[in-house]
């Protein structure tokens, strides 16, 4: 009798999973759209409400959105490409030595340069615009890929991930390698970072999908350069070209969620653990 008192009954648990999944049906919706949007000619589309399941499948939306030549989405797919990786990989070189020097490095200045660190993740983003493009303007790589990514090389989050990471390393695993005679960078990539996967896999799927997703510095940069337009910008004038048509429009949308959807799928377990790193001891 109380093994059955303690089960759940069947009742709340039926309605959890159906409010669950209204709330998927409500959220995935919009993605929905977008991905068979783009399979469909435009008067479907156009029509109210949109015929999405009218049998009209056709996948030249998708080709002539890759293939248009005003804009073309090949060379803006190798740019995203380089700035999502730049980005990762900058963030967790920049990140990884910052975090080491806070946690393992006896220095005065060290909490009030974590302070720092914290506030860099405050300022908004729009308030650096500016500074920023005059900063790449005196370096005067205007015209090189450099641009897309120098602004963006380091990252307070993941100063302050990896930090809390560091943390929960004994003090006395530290000290035992000292008297081993193991130096920093050898303790910090033999020791350290093997034991920190999930922070760093958190940082480097957070960092890439920043990059990748990025587009008001891109659309500022590529202003006067189309060589340097980004998959985000490059959909972005879709719209005014290909006829205006929406199904085009959202295939190249589409084309851009494919490698978002693939990380948040595949590395969520990772996310998740990196991000709770810490939290609990």
């Amino acid at each position: 009798m109380s093994r059955r008192a303690t089960r759940p009954g069947v009742a709340p648990t039926v309605l959890t999973y159906l409010w669950l999944a209204v709330a998927a049906v409500v959220l995935l919706f919009p993605v929905l759209l977008t991905v068979l949007g783009g399979f469909l000619p435009s008067n479907a589309l156009l029509h109210q409400p949109p015929q999405l399941f009218g049998g009209h499948w056709t996948v030249r939306n998708y080709l002539d959105a890759w293939r248009q030549p005003v804009v073309p989405l090949a060379p803006a797919f190798l740019n995203s490409l380089f700035v999502g990786l730049t980005i990762m990989v900058g963030h967790l070189v920049t990140s990884c030595l910052a975090a080491y020097a806070l946690v393992f490095l006896r220095t005065p200045l060290r909490r009030p340069l974590f302070w720092v660190f914290l506030a860099t993740i405050i300022i908004p983003y729009e308030s650096i615009v500016v500074p920023n493009a005059l900063f790449i303007r005196s370096l005067g790589v205007n015209d090189n890929r450099l641009a897309l990514v120098l602004p963006f090389l380091a990252s307070g989050f993941g100063v302050f991930l990896l930090r809390q990471a560091f943390l929960q390393f004994p003090r006395e695993l530290r000290e035992a390698a000292v008297i081993d005679g193991c130096g920093h960078l050898r303790f910090l990539f033999t020791i350290l970072l093997p034991g920190s996967r999930p922070a760093l896999t958190a940082i480097a799927v957070w960092s890439f999908l920043q990059g990748w997703n990025m587009y008001f510095w891109p659309l500022i940069i590529s202003s006067s350069n189309n060589s340097l337009n980004t998959l985000q910008t490059a959909v972005f004038a879709l719209k005014d070209n290909e006829g205006g048509s929406p199904a085009v429009l959202l295939a190249g949308i589409t084309i851009t969620l494919v490698p978002t959807l693939l990380l948040v799928i595949f590395g969520q377990r990772w996310l998740v653990r990196g991000f709770t790193a810490g939290a609990v001891k």
